[in-house]
């Protein structure tokens, strides 16, 4: 009701004069100059080269304000109107995602040319429907002007961004992403996988009912989750060690550790007792080298090492399964 209410507030673009048009114009490039300073604020301990890309950038559009104001004021004269883009339908938003941090690299990069490439469509398509000459050009002006734009952050990353920069910043992103993702989720998989092998394979060969085994191995896997993931948020905050958001980090972890214990525990949905079994222990198997993948993937750990600490540590645990529940 409330948005239904504002939303009728607002204005429609088609509905706004050459001055309107004009100032919001210029409030958009305010926000945008804004928006690009916080891009390099939150870049600049990290990715010091992309940081400064993002300060040229909002240098530039300071520069087509002031562009703006001087063209508004020999028109309109000192009193700039109050618009912005919220208060005019179908304007094109821009996402609050900037106040996130940290933002990754390659999504503030894409970003920043979404930003202008958006601009710039927009003044085209409505300079195309308007009749009157002067708004016309105005908005033919102010397209040709995105369209500058949107070539400045390729321009300005190859004046700023050398191939040893550039491989630089991709090294440290790749090494945040292994922080706050692969390493925690790695743990819970391998967690999931493997410490829940013995009570699942305890309980089906000790009771030779899939049903109960896996109500079993579905309480194994969801408290084994909980219980990594609040241990992972709980275990550091991130800001010393630089692995990342807490709560990315116990998410990754707790999912992980869920999904490694219920791929052995789900085939138990099987009501044939060896079908099943035989299932779980083909998934078990799969699980066990993916792991190895993993660790030789992206932490770069030796494949006999990987082999031998995985393989052979999900193999023991599976045979004590099964030895209890046998016994």
């Amino acid at each position: 009701m409330f948005s239904r209410f504002f939303g009728a507030q607002r204005r429609a673009f088609d509905s706004l004069d050459e001055r309107e048009v004009l100032a919001l114009a210029i409030s958009s490039e305010e926000d945008d100059a804004r928006i690009y300073r916080a891009y390099a604020e939150n870049l600049r301990d990290a990715f010091p080269h992309s940081a400064a890309v993002f300060e040229e950038m909002a240098r530039e559009e300071d520069q087509h304000r002031a562009q703006l104001i001087e063209a508004y004021r020999a028109r309109f004269g000192e009193q700039i109107l109050l618009i912005r883009r919220e208060h005019v339908r179908g304007f094109y938003q821009r996402k609050p995602d900037w106040l996130v941090r940290p933002l990754g690299l390659d999504k503030v990069r894409a970003a920043a040319e979404a930003m202008e490439e958006q601009a710039a469509r927009f003044y085209l398509e409505t300079a195309k429907r308007t009749r009157d000459a002067g708004l016309r050009k105005l908005l033919g002006d102010l397209a040709a002007a995105e369209q500058g734009h949107e070539s400045l952050a390729r321009r300005l990353s190859e004046q700023h961004l050398d191939k040893e920069a550039v491989a630089e910043e991709d090294a440290t992103a790749h090494k945040q992403m292994v922080l706050t993702y692969v390493q925690p989720g790695l743990a819970g998989l391998m967690d999931g996988s493997v410490s829940t092998l013995a009570p699942i394979f305890a309980a089906a060969f000790a009771t030779g009912d899939t049903w109960q085994t896996f109500l079993v191995g579905l309480a194994a896997s969801l408290g084994a989750g909980i219980s990594m993931g609040f241990t992972e948020v709980a275990s550091d905050d991130g800001v010393i060690s630089g692995r990342g958001s807490p709560i990315k980090r116990g998410l990754a972890t707790g999912i992980m550790t869920t999904i490694g214990g219920l791929g052995h525990a789900l085939p138990y949905l099987i009501p044939h007792f060896w079908t099943a079994t035989a299932i779980a222990i083909a998934v078990v198997f799969v699980e066990l080298w993916v792991i190895a993948w993993i660790q030789n993937r992206y932490m770069e750990t030796p494949w006999g090492r990987a082999t031998f600490q995985v393989v052979l540590g999900g193999a023991l645990v599976f045979a004590t399964g099964m030895l209890i529940g046998n016994a």
